[in-house]
């Protein structure tokens, strides 16, 4: 299994300011986005393992809030590299504007990835292992529903972890993250099904639903095949 790398592309246009603060790596984030896919595999591929890869047969996620980036930190390495296969190999029928939204969703990801790759610095976890072994990529049911799945995950994640973080930075960083995150998943479901944005996502008191770090891992864990050590992560 190879570690995710993206294939070549054209640079994507990334707008960073609306979920980047100056005093968390901007300048690296700037030099990642501008770099495109193509420039970040690169660096990905030439950096070093860092002081919490391969600890104990594992990656540990490390302790306290540095635990938490790494968590969410995963799960953008999983939708970015989701997102990179969709687009590399676009399912039979996919429209032009189907085309574009893949495309604008995994520009974002990417920029998820990258932008928490920086926030955590020396301390981010290595470039994980992925097996989409199970998803057909060739069938527009089978991405759209991967998607979905994906979105919903990462957008419960989000909500499930961010009361655990200590920095009030990096929760307001997080709360911007996950609206974007939401945003992607009322478009994915509105191109399965028109009239159907908000989902089963939503409880009875209108609020989206969360998950504990520990069951977002289990679902997430078909796909990541790193093992990722968690004794460190804040419940």
């Amino acid at each position: 299994m190879k570690k995710l790398q993206e294939p070549g592309r054209q640079s994507p246009e990334i707008e960073s300011d609306d979920f980047l603060s100056s005093r968390v790596q901007r300048r690296s984030f700037l030099k990642y986005a501008g770099a495109g896919a193509a420039g970040v595999a690169l660096i990905a591929a030439g950096c070093k393992k860092d002081k919490n890869s391969d600890i104990g047969g594992g990656v540990n996620l490390g302790s306290g809030d540095i635990a938490i980036l790494n968590y969410a930190y995963a799960l953008e390495q999983l939708e970015a590299a989701f997102y990179i296969k969709v687009t590399a190999t676009p399912y039979s029928g996919i429209t032009a504007n189907e085309t574009t939204y893949m495309t604008d969703i995994r520009d974002h990801e990417i920029a998820h990835r990258e932008f928490l790759k920086g926030a955590i610095g020396a301390q981010a976890i290595q470039s994980l292992e992925v097996d989409f072994s199970s998803i057909n990529f060739t069938s527009r049911d089978s991405v759209l529903a991967t998607a979905m799945a994906f979105e919903d995950l990462g957008v419960t994640a989000y909500n499930g972890a961010g009361y655990l973080l200590k920095s009030a930075e990096y929760l307001l960083l997080a709360g911007k993250i996950v609206s974007v995150e939401a945003r992607h998943a009322s478009l994915i479901r509105e191109l399965i099904s028109v009239n159907t944005f908000l989902g089963d996502q939503v409880d009875s008191s209108s609020v989206n639903i969360s998950r504990t770090p520990t069951e977002v891992l289990i679902i997430a864990g078909k796909y990541i095949k790193t093992k990722l050590i968690t004794t460190g992560l804040p419940s």
